[in-house]
C-alpha cells in the first residue's frame, strides 16, 4: 500500500514590488555606506547616473534584470544575495 502524502499550499503574500523596493534600498545603502556617489556607481558599472537614480529612487518603478544586479553587486564588491536581505538598509 502507498503512502499518501499531504502537500501543503503555501500562500505567498510578497508581490514583485516587495522585492524591489528592498533591493532598491539596499543598493542606495551599501552605496552610501562605501561612500559612492550614484555617477561613481554608474561609472564603476558603465551605466548612466541617470539609470542608477532611476534604480534607486522607489517613485520612478525601475525595474532591473539579474545582470544589472550582478553588475552592481561586482562594483561594489558584495555577494549579489545581499540585495535581497530584508533589514540590511536603513530605513
Amino acid at each position: 500500500m502507498k503512502k499518501q502524502r499531504k502537500v501543503l499550499m503555501k500562500s505567498y503574500t510578497h508581490d514583485d514590488e516587495y522585492y524591489y523596493k528592498i533591493i532598491r534600498k539596499n543598493i542606495k545603502s551599501y552605496r552610501q555606506n562605501l561612500k559612492y556617489t550614484q555617477q561613481d556607481l554608474a561609472d564603476m558599472t558603465s551605466m548612466s547616473r541617470e539609470y542608477i537614480c532611476d534604480i534607486e529612487n522607489d517613485s520612478r518603478n525601475k525595474h532591473v534584470t539579474i545582470a544589472v544586479l550582478g553588475r552592481i553587486a561586482e562594483a561594489l564588491n558584495i555577494p549579489i544575495e545581499d540585495f535581497f536581505k530584508k533589514n540590511t538598509h536603513k530605513e
